[in-house]
């Protein structure tokens, strides 16, 4: 098998491996097994239980108007980066996603600093997913089959309780805190103008992960087409469920009550069978987003796994082409953390690798529109960089911001971040795999740049 050293461009053999061929014959995933709107139901399903719980904390740090307006501005944020991320999966479909991007943007340290951000991310966001391993152990096309049946279920939930909420709506429910003595506050902002800010992390929660869809690049049919049109549709569909849960929950519900809930569609509801149904119903938003993030962080560790960035033996697949460490090893993170009970703290984590993620890949996307004007892009971005560094100065205030809400969880992450990046460092660096499909996008750009 072949490695690359990041200081150099010419490969070094490491015979303890084997070759190369046979390292990638147990490290590959099933092609060809989903179109744009299973792509865009695995969008949603990411995100869908944020929907049902979660922002509400939010409520506490902004009020409804800091938390309205921060949903708008990182909504603003969240379409200009999925603008960005469809041009470059368009240009490099492969199941690194974010990762594959930087690596070839930003080198081999860029291309780990994203990964590890995004596997911060998407190991702390489920927080409690290990038992449902199973059905991804049983192979990819009905791992989001079954994803998309749930994210229905979830969404028909969303709808229930729109019905039954609206007739409770009272604008006066939606400012309902007493103002604080911040300043700016208001019973519209009532702890101020800092209190936008505060809310940013989890106005994020009304779209955390729908960036993951390109992870699903090398399993889905024709790729360059289907991955932009499946973020797209998902980002939209995920504007209208945050406007309409933002509104009528503390509308229904009042602020006040449910700025601390930990089931604030059903509270809002009161009593009754849409509280009864919604609250059922609601079980199928967090299974679908577990499900959902179980493949998103599989497939991110993958990636680093098979180019050696990672442990090696992480990225081995199963006979249905799934792989299985990758999928087991950050469960049980996920479940251990799930024993703190700290939904707030756990959230401001998974946000703060997130938002370093987003930082990176919008890098990302602006080097390589700078860099590589003439790759091939069957979809570029309306904007272009404008669009991503918009997206790009909200991510860094949206990372500040984590600091801001939990200093202690974020610099915990900080911390972690950093010993992986050690761990690059020393150790990894050294033995990345020339053949792995990620290195090989650079290897072929390293060799026309030198026939150019």
């Amino acid at each position: 098998m072949s490695t690359i050293d990041s200081g150099s461009s010419s490969p070094t053999t490491a015979s303890s491996t084997g070759g190369s061929a046979d390292y990638l014959d147990k490290r590959r995933l099933k092609t060809g097994t989903a179109g744009w709107v299973l792509l865009a139901g695995l969008g949603v399903s990411y995100v869908i239980s944020g929907d049902y719980s979660g922002w509400n904390f939010g409520l506490e740090q902004g009020g409804f108007g800091g938390l309205a307006i921060a949903a708008v501005i990182i909504a603003a944020m969240y379409f200009a980066m999925v603008l960005g991320m469809a041009e470059m999966s368009s240009a490099l479909p492969a199941a690194g996603g974010g990762y594959t991007f930087a690596r070839r943007a930003l080198g081999t340290w860029g291309g780990m600093a994203t990964g590890t951000a995004v596997l911060i991310e998407y190991a702390i966001a489920p927080a409690a997913i290990a038992t449902f391993i199973g059905v991804h152990l049983a192979g990819v096309g009905e791992a989001l089959k079954v994803m998309f049946v749930i994210t229905a279920i979830a969404l028909a939930g969303l709808i229930v309780f729109a019905i039954a909420a609206i007739g409770d709506f009272s604008w006066s429910n939606l400012t309902d805190i007493a103002p604080s003595d911040a300043t700016g506050a208001s019973s519209f902002l009532p702890h101020g103008y800092l209190g936008i800010w505060a809310a940013i992390p989890f106005a994020i929660w009304f779209f955390l992960a729908v960036e993951g869809v390109p992870l699903a690049a090398e399993e889905a049919k024709n790729p360059a087409r289907n991955v932009p049109r499946g973020i797209i549709a998902a980002m939209c569909a995920l504007i209208c469920t945050c406007a309409l849960v933002l509104f009528l929950v503390p509308g229904a519900g009042g602020a006040s009550a449910m700025q601390s809930s930990g089931n604030p569609l059903v509270e809002a509801l009161g009593s009754g069978t849409a509280h009864t149904v919604v609250n059922y119903i609601g079980l199928a938003g967090l299974v679908a987003s577990f499900f959902s993030i179980i493949y998103a962080y599989s497939r991110q560790l993958f990636a680093l796994s098979r180019a050696g960035y990672l442990p090696k033996s992480l990225s081995v697949t199963n006979s249905r082409k799934s792989p299985t460490l990758a999928l087991i090893v950050p469960g049980i993170v996920g479940f251990l953390l799930s024993l703190t009970g700290q939904g707030a703290m756990l959230l401001n984590m998974a946000v703060f690798g997130a938002a370093l993620s987003y930082v990176l890949m919008m890098i990302s996307h602006i080097v390589l529109r700078i860099r590589e004007p003439e790759l091939a892009r069957p979809y570029r971005t309306p904007g272009g960089i404008v669009t991503t560094a918009f997206a790009l100065v909200i991510a860094v205030l949206a990372l500040v911001a984590t600091f801001l809400v939990d200093i202690k969880a974020a610099t915990g992450c900080l911390i972690v971040f950093a010993l992986f990046m050690a761990y690059f460092g020393l150790y990894s660096r050294k033995r990345l795999v020339f053949a792995s499909a990620d290195e090989e996008f650079e290897a072929i750009a390293d060799a026309e740049e030198g026939l150019s």
